[in-house]
């Protein structure tokens, strides 16, 4: 996916989940923060971001937040992008072969997953998460409680019971990660979800990407691991 009209500025801080102070070009504005994520681990005062400036004219702020540096590693956190980055990479034929039908926003039994896919005589179902956080080269999701989350797992597993393929992808928005697990400090009942998914036949799968200030891509498998190692 590919991004115009991207700015470098610092972050000052974030007075809500919606917005952030910024500053660029040697002046301080309210930037729309494209993530409800917490990132407090990413979103600290002084950090090197990346923005967009905004082209919509009724718009409160002028730019949307798109990318922080943490330390040398880039890290994309537009939470609207891990569909965009998914859809294209399915597309290509690299995992999914002879797509006949890619859906987004597919409603089943009480939640809309985020793709549906037929491919020969498969039907699919897939839900995709964005990944921003790291601590130590591990991708870890989530970084807050998701009860959402939750729901989407269980109502996977009832889709492999009704006969679907379902498919957890875990897109994570950077590169050079060890591995993924998920976060058992911060929702241990998301973590035991995804384990007991896993041993009913839902597939979990991780893809890192390639970040670059104007665009962002999926590049490479990465190991998951469903109980956290050294």
């Amino acid at each position: 996916m590919q991004y115009e009209n991207i700015e470098k500025a610092v972050f000052l801080s974030r007075p809500n989940r919606f917005i952030a102070h910024i500053k660029i070009a040697g002046r301080k504005e309210i930037c729309h923060v494209k993530n409800t994520g917490r990132c407090k681990e990413l979103l600290l005062p002084g950090a090197s971001v990346l923005v967009q400036r905004a082209s919509g004219l009724k718009r409160k702020t002028k730019y949307d937040l798109i990318g922080v540096y943490k330390g040398s590693r880039l890290v994309n956190m537009d939470s609207q992008v891990p569909n965009k980055v998914f859809y294209e990479w399915a597309i290509s034929g690299d995992f999914f072969d002879n797509i006949a039908l890619i859906k987004p926003e597919h409603r089943y039994r009480n939640s809309r997953f985020d793709f549906y896919i037929e491919t020969g005589s498969r039907q699919i179902l897939v839900e995709v998460k964005g990944v921003t956080l790291e601590q130590n080269g591990v991708a870890l999701f989530p970084d807050a409680p998701t009860e959402r989350g939750i729901k989407h797992v269980t109502e996977l597993c009832q889709a492999v019971n009704d006969g679907y393929q379902a498919y957890l992808f875990f897109i994570i928005q950077m590169k050079d990660v060890r591995y993924f697990s998920p976060n058992l400090q911060t929702h241990p009942a998301f973590a035991r979800a995804l384990i007991d998914a896993h041993q009913q036949g839902v597939k979990i799968m991780a893809i890192d990407c390639e970040v670059k200030p104007d665009s962002i891509a999926a590049r490479d498998w990465v190991e998951v691991r469903l109980t956290q190692q050294n």
